[in-house]
């Protein structure tokens, strides 16, 4: 199984410092949904790992969270590709989890349910902590710039992280789409 994990804030669909709270807000990056059915297309599987903290904040529900992707995932279905699976970690930052990125249990989760490892997958994100749970896994880590992804390259710049000192970086899921299908 050739795994693309991908955050969703910033990556998939616009980010909002405000939380992304109601369907409504919920809106695709321009290219990202084609993007992702064409990963699906070339063979990949594609799963979603995204921190929610909106929900222990109390500035969503569950069912607004679910209708949310049940949006990208039909979104997704209409351009002939598929997501494996949504996992999302609902703590507060405060709550010391373990499925809070950059902590792996995202990861941990998606290796469990699709009985697959993460090793050598690909991890795209636009936040330190994507690429960095993705580091602990030894997945390749790609940044995109949408959503934090400039604020985060601008870090990357400055800072020394073990193993991101040379790390692939891309305009927007589409330009990553079609280097992780170019390395195929």
């Amino acid at each position: 199984m050739k795994l693309v994990i991908l955050d969703r804030d910033g990556v998939i669909n616009e980010d909002s410092d405000n939380y992304i709270k109601t369907v409504d807000e919920w809106i695709p990056i321009d290219g990202s949904i084609d993007a992702i059915a064409r990963l699906s297309k070339a063979g990949f599987t594609i799963v979603v790992a995204t921190n929610q903290s909106g929900l222990g904040r109390n500035f969503f529900s569950v069912d607004v969270l679910d209708a949310m992707h049940e949006k990208m995932q039909q979104l997704v279905s209409a351009a002939g590709g598929e997501i494996a699976g949504v996992f999302y970690c609902p703590h507060h930052p405060d709550d010391a989890c373990n499925c809070r990125k950059p902590k792996p249990g995202l990861i941990d989760a998606i290796e469990l349910k699709l009985s697959v490892s993460a090793k050598d997958a690909f991890i795209i994100g636009d936040s330190l902590r994507d690429l960095q749970a993705g580091l602990e896994k030894k997945c390749i880590p790609l940044l995109v710039k949408t959503g934090k992804g400039e604020k985060t390259l601008s870090q990357l710049k400055t800072n020394t992280y073990p193993g991101l000192s040379n790390i692939v970086v891309f305009d927007h899921l589409t330009d990553a789409a079609t280097y992780i299908i170019d390395q195929m």
